[in-house]
């Protein structure tokens, strides 16, 4: 399919704008289930290897500390500066990933490794070592010019020798958090961050060879105005990343106590926010990033932009995916692993994670198995997020409905937002138009059984 630049629509923005899901999973997170727990991911591997699936792994590992805190952050994060709490937790991660590889013997390839966090690089470059040494001792790694290996990267904690450690180490992408280049901006959320220290690390990773550097961006953030963002985007297009997030900010400090020192009075209004965005979006299209969808930016020649062309884009808690078929295998404390038809979580808290591996059993604390209208639900949302069209033929080709009768609801509802522009139905397509782009969230929201009033969701837009 082709790339096409969303559609800004102030007016509509203002008058849909609503809380809603990320769908970085359907069913969402929030309706993952205490009851499922380690012998039901167990059912969900064994089934795997009865299927003889040959795809490849999707790895994620969660390293939660950070050694100071940023107060927009909405993270499962642990701020401390004992660092010997980190040498403890990567016994414990060690021992997790020797039981989930002892599961996955004979269909262990990984093509796919993410580090996430919290801060990843608050392990020493040593502790590091010690990490990948371990995992690529337990799985069996593609090629580097294959697999695709990213680590997020503050930039205020590592050196340019620390970048070339990490390509030593296997890592070939880069996800740097800038958020805002703004002085008064860094400060106001307790990140100060120099702009000549994030280049410096953007130019190691083109200087030893990562395929692809992505930079974090925030906007509705305390102090930010229309002309703060124009600079900050001036100087993020002149740094030339191959992909770019922007994401907004939600301002929930009844959830996250860190977020009680922004200053309600600093906190830019809803129409300066949209400001803000209507004019990334135009600033990052003429410079040449064509838009993924949801938060998402990329140069044309990108693997996302490329897997989107192709109709192999996918979504999943890291984002956009290459990797449509991959099972996702999770490590830590909070960590959420997709296998088969089911999702499944770690215990959120140090204390009930390390219990579980002291037990000997993996620390999952809840999650969920598909029911087929589940399963039938989650392809249609990751095909509307993803690619902004849905084919009813398809759609019946892979699940035994008849589509009209089985969503006679939604398509009642659905009209209401193809009024509106956001999308066109007819018998054999759903196309999501230019307007609409933005909105996605909405148009999934409409085929979400779960969806709730009162859900705790960050705003559509």
């Amino acid at each position: 399919m082709s790339l096409v630049s969303p559609t800004f629509d102030a007016p509509l923005l203002r008058k849909l704008g609503r809380p809603g899901p990320r769908y970085t999973s359907y069913p969402t997170a929030d309706r993952f289930q205490n009851g499922f727990g380690y012998r039901d991911y167990l059912a969900a591997v064994a089934h795997r290897r009865t299927r003889q699936s040959g795809t490849p792994l999707s790895l994620y590992v969660h390293i939660p500390f950070c050694a100071s805190i940023c107060y927009y952050c909405a993270c499962n994060k642990i701020v401390t500066r004992e660092r010997d709490k980190a040498a403890v937790y990567l016994d414990y991660l060690k021992r997790e990933i020797t039981m989930q590889a002892a599961l996955y013997d004979g269909m262990n390839r990984v093509d796919q490794l993410h580090l996430g966090g919290g801060t990843p690089t608050y392990l020493s470059d040593a502790q590091m070592d010690e990490l990948m040494a371990h995992l690529r001792s337990h799985f069996q790694f593609a090629p580097d010019a294959v697999g695709e290996y990213a680590i997020e990267i503050d930039p205020r904690t590592v050196t340019v020798e620390r970048i070339a450690s990490l390509r030593r180490q296997g890592f070939n992408r880069l996800s740097l958090g800038v958020q805002d280049y703004d002085e008064r901006v860094q400060r106001a959320v307790n990140r100060i961050q120099p702009e000549v220290q994030t280049q410096a690390i953007i130019d190691a990773a083109r200087a030893f060879g990562y395929r692809s550097v992505n930079i974090d961006l925030i906007y509705g953030l305390p102090l930010q105005t229309l002309a703060t963002m124009a600079t900050t985007l001036e100087r993020v297009i002149a740094a030339d990343p191959d992909r770019i997030a922007l994401y907004h900010y939600a301002h929930m400090p009844h959830l996250f106590k860190a977020q009680r020192m922004l200053q309600d009075a600093d906190m830019p209004g809803a129409d300066a926010k949209l400001a803000m965005l209507g004019l990334a979006i135009e600033r990052l299209a003429t410079a040449g990033y064509v838009y993924i969808g949801m938060d998402h930016f990329a140069k044309p020649d990108d693997e996302l932009a490329v897997a989107q062309r192709q109709g192999r884009l996918h979504r999943n808690f890291q984002g956009y995916s290459t990797h449509a078929d991959a099972d996702i295998v999770a490590f830590g404390v909070s960590a959420i692993g997709a296998v088969g038809a089911t999702y499944s979580q770690n215990a959120k808290h140090l204390t009930a994670y390390y219990a579980g591996i002291d037990a000997s059993t993996l620390p999952i604390e809840r999650g969920v198995t598909l029911s087929m209208d589940d399963a039938l639900r989650r392809s249609l949302i990751g095909s509307l997020m993803c690619h902004f069209e849905l084919s009813v033929a398809a759609f019946e080709q892979a699940f035994p409905i008849a589509f009209a009768d089985y969503f006679a609801q939604e398509l009642a509802a659905l009209a209401d937002l193809e009024a509106d522009g956001l999308a066109t139905v007819t018998p054999d397509w759903i196309t999501v138009t230019p307007k609409g782009r933005l909105l996605i969230r909405n148009i999934c929201m409409v085929f979400d059984r779960y969806l709730e009033s009162g859900q705790r969701h960050s705003a559509t837009v």
